[in-house]
């Protein structure tokens, strides 16, 4: 699939260009490993890069040295097209997958609620990753299962309370997530079990890429999701309650961030549970996540397979 990560900024803001990086997770050969992406071709870093780590997560606890290093080959020689190999979850087990509630003012209102005077934080299971076109499983447990189309935040250096000022310093990209819900275990169990509706296998494909930070200015960006092609959610980023540096600041008074943490910030007006007559997903939906700048996922719901098993 074409992947469109043609970088759409705000006409204010110029990055500086020595970094500029697409950082991939993809597989060739059934063999998995990391690279960068142009367009439509891959760079196997492995081959232009061969002391770097062949796994994301390494390579980000590796410090600004190994990204500076792979960042040298961002306009290098090309060694696969896009259509040749699968493309990942950049990184396969997230140290911490965390997630912002409520976080758009247009969102805060269809749900009939207060602004929040401070982020409503919950966490993702890291088994919850899954790739940007891999597809959803849709448990028997749920006919509410639903999508949110968020910006996603990757960390790129362990750190502690750091202040709003220094936050976009501990950013190593951004992402295009989905962080689907299976709502009646969220809001409609005894009590409501935010972790379980949130933390289903499968439930937060990420991807494609890890886009530098220099590339992006992650708060004037357009983000839409898409259900069979029909268009359920279009907001700008703008429209954040806490952006990203308040989001960063907020988490790491509390608890260190580290290298590979991914933080979903947070997803605006139109998820399914909210339509009338409600819109929430069925086995057979295609589900795309746009976010200019950063390109797009897209998942198949199918029914979850019997993935019962002890090892």
């Amino acid at each position: 699939r074409p992947l469109r990560l043609m970088p759409m900024l705000s006409p204010t803001y110029s990055p500086p260009r020595e970094t500029l990086m697409k950082l991939i997770t993809f597989t060739e050969s059934s063999r998995t490993r990391i690279g960068l992406l142009q367009g439509e071709q891959v760079v196997d870093l492995s081959q232009v890069a061969p002391t770097l780590p062949d796994d994301m997560l390494t390579l980000l606890q590796s410090g600004a040295a190994a990204m500076t290093e792979a960042a040298k080959h961002r306009q290098g020689p090309t060694h696969f097209a896009v259509a040749d190999v699968v493309i990942e979850a950049p990184i396969k087990r997230p140290p911490k997958i965390l997630a912002i509630g409520l976080n758009y003012r247009a969102h805060a209102e269809e749900s009939n609620m207060e602004i929040p005077k401070y982020p409503v934080v919950f966490t993702k299971q890291a088994t919850a990753a899954n790739g940007p076109y891999a597809p959803i499983h849709s448990p028997s447990e749920t006919n509410m299962l639903d999508y949110e189309g968020e910006l996603g935040i990757v960390i790129g250096k362990t750190c502690r309370r750091v202040s709003k000022a220094d936050a976009n310093q501990v950013i190593a990209g951004f992402c295009v997530l989905n962080d689907v819900s299976v709502r009646e275990w969220q809001f409609l169990a005894t009590p409501p079990q935010f972790t379980m509706g949130k933390s289903w296998d499968t439930h937060n494909p990420f991807g494609p890429a890890i886009v530098t930070p220099d590339e992006v200015d992650p708060h004037n960006l357009m983000l839409r999701t898409f259900v069979n092609g029909e268009m359920r959610q279009e907001t700008n980023t703008d429209d954040l309650i806490f952006n990203c540096y308040d989001i960063i600041e907020f988490l790491s008074t509390a608890f260190t961030l580290e290298p590979g943490d991914v933080i979903a910030t947070g997803t605006p007006s139109g998820v399914g549970a909210a339509m009338q007559p409600q819109g929430t997903l069925q086995i057979g939906d295609t589900v795309k996540v746009e976010i200019e700048g950063l390109g797009f996922i897209e998942n198949d719901v199918i029914t979850e397979p019997d993935t019962a098993k002890i090892q």
